[in-house]
């Protein structure tokens, strides 16, 4: 593809998502809702390749899926998803009061309130689970200074547009790459949030261990950055609930990080505890968990 095909495809898919928040923002919230429903039909017909991989991790999961019960929980994945889509482009229109209304904690002010009484900031760990970016607005909503580390997309445009998204929720965002783990440490030495998706590895470089029952690697930066800084890692994840709007987040105990060894036991074995919380998270609503791509060295693609 030439360099001028490329910029022409970014800026009508750029357009595309600008097109869908507005329509998302304007929509009334059951017809949003049924959009978001038929959206994750379009999806699951269009992204074929993807729902092979869908099943192969929903399988993870719960091996006994299989059948009627497998197809249908792959369509709930793919619902899932456009919901997350339908509703984040929504968020930013909606009030504070709103938001509040719509969501409910578990472990919040234990956890996340004792870490920040300790000065050290806290680190949620989370899956690519339900709805995180109304977390992220609630925890902004609510005085919380939060800084998020997110993938650097091809698409600049539309990676802009994402930032400038995510700012307008109330978000710090950080590319992920040279520069995120000095971010980091400022975050947490000004004892504020800071968010760290965990459950995918994009740079393949990083910690080995045992993910519902395979063997693959996960980012060893939350282990990393609690080590450095003190700070509680904290096991989170936000899910959809069958309210319209309705997310409820839970906020797991901190992952012991004491050390015991050198820094690279010190990290793997935290980063192994950590993948444990991950699968019980996952687990509570496996068909939330909008993880496409391959995850583990068995699956097909994961070396391309």
């Amino acid at each position: 593809m030439s360099d001028e095909s490329k910029r022409l495809l970014d800026a009508i898919t750029a357009s595309g998502y600008k097109a869908g928040a507005l329509a998302a923002q304007v929509t009334p919230g059951p017809m949003a809702q049924a959009m978001a429903s038929f959206v994750g039909v379009g999806l699951s017909q269009s992204m074929r390749s993807r729902r092979s991989m869908i099943e192969r991790h929903l399988q993870r999961v719960n091996p006994a899926l299989k059948g009627f019960a497998l197809r249908r929980a792959v369509q709930s994945s793919f619902d899932s998803y456009a919901r997350y889509w339908v509703e984040s482009f929504k968020v930013p229109s909606l009030s504070k009061q709103a938001v509040a209304r719509a969501f409910s904690t578990q472990g919040f002010d234990e956890h996340v309130g004792g870490a920040l009484e300790q000065g050290k900031g806290a680190i949620l760990a989370l899956p690519h689970l339900g709805g995180w970016e109304w977390a992220g607005r609630w925890l902004a909503d609510q005085g919380h200074t939060v800084t998020v580390v997110v993938e650097p997309l091809d698409n600049q445009e539309v990676f802009d547009w994402f930032v400038d998204l995510r700012s307008k929720l109330g978000m710090h965002v950080v590319p992920l790459g040279p520069g995120a783990a000095a971010a980091i440490v400022r975050a947490l030495k000004a004892n504020e949030i800071v968010c760290l998706l965990s459950d995918r590895d994009i740079s393949r470089n990083g910690i080995e261990v045992e993910f519902f029952g395979e063997r693959t690697t996960l980012p060893g930066g939350p282990a990393t950055m609690a080590l450095r800084t003190g700070a509680a890692l904290l096991p989170t994840a936000t899910y959809f609930t069958e309210h319209y709007n309705g997310h409820h987040a839970v906020v797991r105990p901190p992952i012991p990080t004491a050390r015991r060894g050198t820094l690279r036991e010190d990290v793997t074995r935290i980063t192994q505890h950590l993948a444990r919380e991950l699968e019980l998270l996952i687990g509570r609503a496996p068909e939330q968990w909008h993880l496409f791509q391959p995850n583990w060295p068995s699956d097909p693609g994961y070396f391309d």
